[in-house]
């Protein structure tokens, strides 16, 4: 099975090229290869590579920026995710793509279900979801949109990585405690990738009539709950179980308020994953678990 992959040099591309099973041909391509926004070059790609499945992880992520950007996040985020369905459409290929927690608002409190109403914050979450829609209505069935929240990887820049470089270089930190969601190795992000593409591939994704002219969604992080003051003070305290930091700092719990931000985020972004495991068959790990096995391979690569 041949699978293209978007979003080449992002954290979620580097763990499936990590995590590509036997049988699968991957051609991944970067932004600099592959424009998403310029629908000609998007054709032209498909018609060279000839995917039988394509997994999106091209996204306009800087979610601040995107508040006076946004003509940029709205051409990444909804056009390039039209002009891949659409692509996809013309081959007969499946798509899964790759979307957010930030479609919905965080008022809730109990965890968002995959068809409850999105209620976006931020022009991030509104092209996100605009992107969902476009793929919805192009592939239907033929795609799977996975929301996910709080990627991390051991590559490229991202919260666990910044944590630790910060606990390094500073007498104390404040963190955040009033945001609540789950983290997620983007290495079991990956997997659960490969999962959805051979589903897809083989026919094996549930449809129903109801559900026909519509893509299957899901959400996936890892399992648990925490706020960013949680998640920072699991960081220092397996980063220095694993020598990966030789002091320990202060890390104070700060409200959003004392630290503002061009874009608001969903102070709850605790997602259900139980449609997914009924999917796919796979669970979600812990999220201490995995941010353990990620610091790990943290380590591994710093020798």
């Amino acid at each position: 099975m041949k699978v293209l992959v978007t979003g080449d040099g992002g954290q979620l591309a580097y763990e499936l090229s990590q995590t590509q099973p036997e049988g699968i041909k991957l051609v991944s391509l970067s932004a600099q290869q592959l424009d998403i926004t310029d629908r000609v070059a998007v054709f032209a790609w498909f018609e060279e590579v000839q995917p039988s499945v394509v997994i999106n992880a091209a996204a306009y992520t800087a979610v601040d920026r995107a508040e006076t950007d946004s003509a940029k996040a709205y051409a990444v985020n909804e056009s390039g995710a039209e002009n891949l369905a659409l692509a996809c459409r013309q081959l007969s290929a499946k798509l899964v793509h790759i979307s957010t927690d930030f479609v919905f608002d965080g008022s809730s409190t109990t965890p968002y279900q995959p068809d409850d109403k999105p209620n976006p914050l931020s022009v991030y979450g509104s092209s996100k979801l605009a992107g969902e829609q476009k793929v919805s209505e192009v592939l239907g069935q033929d795609a799977v949109i996975v929301r996910t929240a709080w990627v991390y990887s051991s590559f490229g820049n991202n919260f666990v990585k910044s944590m630790i470089r910060l606990m390094a270089e500073k007498e104390q930190l404040g963190v955040i405690y009033d945001q609540v969601g789950t983290p997620t190795w983007a290495k079991g992000l990956a997997e659960l990738s490969w999962r959805l593409a051979e589903l897809l591939a083989n026919g094996r994704l549930p449809r129903t009539e109801v559900s026909e002219q519509q893509a299957l969604m899901l959400h996936w992080t890892d399992a648990g709950v925490a706020s960013w003051f949680d998640f920072a003070v699991a960081i220092q305290e397996l980063a220095l179980e694993k020598g990966l930091l030789d002091k320990a700092i202060p890390v104070r719990p700060i409200p959003t308020s004392e630290y503002p931000t061009p874009a608001k985020r969903p102070a709850f972004s605790v997602i259900d994953k139980s449609l997914t495991a009924a999917t796919t068959g796979k669970d979600a790990v812990h999220w201490r678990v995995q941010l353990s096995r990620m610091l790990d391979e943290l380590k591994a690569q710093s020798r």
